[in-house]
C-alpha cells in the first residue's frame, strides 16, 4: 500500500505541476494578446490636425479639407518647413488651412529631424529622406486615402532645398514640386538621373537669407547654390539651354517658363524678401491640376 500511495502522490504532484504549467502558458498567452492588442491600437491610433502621424523615420501632421467628395480622389500638398522649423506651426497656419479647404486637398506638414533636412550637400545627414518620404506617401494613402498620383511637394527655404533635391533624385515621386526660396547647394549636381519634373519655383529678388546667387554659410564651409544655375542643370538636360523662355506676369510674380517634352520648368520672381505665401502654393497646385488634367 505504501508503494501505491507513493505512486498516487507522484501522479498528484505531476498533475498539479501540469496544471500550473497550463496556467503559466495561459497567462503568457493573455499577456501576448494584450501586448499585441496594445501594439495594434498604437499602430491604428488616430492622428490628424494637431496630433502627429508617426511613420518609420519621423512624423507628419495633416489637415483634411473641410469639404471633400469621397467619390473623388483626394490630393495632397506636402509642405517642408525652413531651417529649425516645426511642422506643427505650418499645420496651424490659417492661410495654409484655407488654401487646402479652397482647393479641396489635404495639407500635410512634414517634420524634419531636429528641424533640418538631410539633402546630399547638407551639413548633417540624419535621415534617408527619399526612403522617409516614400513611407509618408504610403501612410497617407493607407490612413487617409490620399491619391499618390495627385501630390505636390512644396518647401520654404531649407525645405525648398530639400524639395529641389527630391525632384532631382526621382521626379515622379510627387506629381509636382513648388520650392520657395531654395535651390541646390554647391557643388551643384552635374545632372539629375530622372525625367524633368513639373517645377514651379518662387523667389524674392530682395531675399538676403537665400539670395538668388546663393551665399556662403558656416564660415565658408558650405555654399547655397545659384538659383539660375540650378535651373540651368534642368535646361541643359532637356536641350533647352539656349531656348528663350515664355514670359508672363501673374499678379506680383514675373515668371519665365520653359516647356520640355515632359514636365515644366518655371521660375517666378517677386520684389520681396525671404517669405512664403499660401497663394503661391495654391497657384502651383492649380497650374499642376490643369496640366495633369485633374480639373473639370
Amino acid at each position: 500500500m505504501s508503494d501505491w500511495k507513493s505512486v498516487k502522490g507522484l501522479w498528484t504532484t505531476i498533475g498539479e505541476g501540469h496544471l500550473k504549467l497550463k496556467q503559466f502558458w495561459a497567462l503568457g498567452l493573455v499577456a501576448m494578446l494584450l501586448i499585441g492588442g496594445m501594439a495594434a491600437d498604437a499602430e491604428a491610433a488616430p492622428c490628424g490636425e494637431e496630433m502627429p502621424c508617426t511613420v518609420s523615420g519621423g512624423t507628419y501632421y495633416i489637415h483634411l479639407p473641410a469639404a471633400h467628395d469621397p467619390s473623388q480622389p483626394l490630393g495632397a500638398v506636402l509642405y517642408l518647413h525652413g531651417h529649425r522649423g516645426k511642422a506643427i506651426n505650418a499645420l496651424k497656419n490659417k492661410s495654409f488651412q484655407r488654401m487646402a479647404d479652397e482647393l479641396g486637398v489635404a495639407f500635410v506638414a512634414v517634420q524634419g529631424v531636429n528641424g533640418t533636412w538631410s539633402f546630399p550637400t547638407a551639413p548633417r545627414n540624419l535621415r534617408d529622406e527619399p526612403v522617409f518620404f516614400d513611407s509618408v506617401l504610403e501612410d497617407l494613402a493607407k490612413r487617409f486615402g490620399v491619391d499618390q498620383d495627385r501630390t505636390l511637394l512644396t518647401g520654404f527655404s531649407s525645405g525648398g532645398f530639400m524639395t529641389w533635391y527630391l525632384a532631382c533624385e526621382q521626379s515622379d515621386r510627387f506629381s509636382g514640386y513648388a520650392p520657395i526660396a531654395g535651390a541646390f547647394w554647391e557643388p551643384l549636381p552635374q545632372n539629375c538621373p530622372t525625367e524633368p519634373p513639373y517645377l514651379f519655383h518662387v523667389h524674392g529678388t530682395s531675399d538676403t537669407v537665400v539670395p538668388l546667387e546663393g551665399r556662403w554659410l558656416g564660415g565658408g564651409q558650405w555654399k547655397q547654390g545659384d538659383v539660375f544655375e540650378s535651373f540651368d542643370i534642368w535646361r541643359r538636360q532637356t536641350g533647352l539651354a539656349e531656348a528663350a523662355p515664355e514670359t508672363l506676369t501673374d499678379g506680383e510674380l514675373s515668371c519665365e517658363r520653359w516647356q520640355p517634352e515632359k514636365g515644366l520648368l518655371e521660375l517666378c520672381l517677386h520684389e520681396g524678401g525671404h517669405n512664403v505665401r499660401a497663394e503661391w502654393i495654391g497657384r502651383a497646385w492649380t497650374l499642376l491640376s490643369e496640366m495633369k488634367g485633374w480639373t473639370g
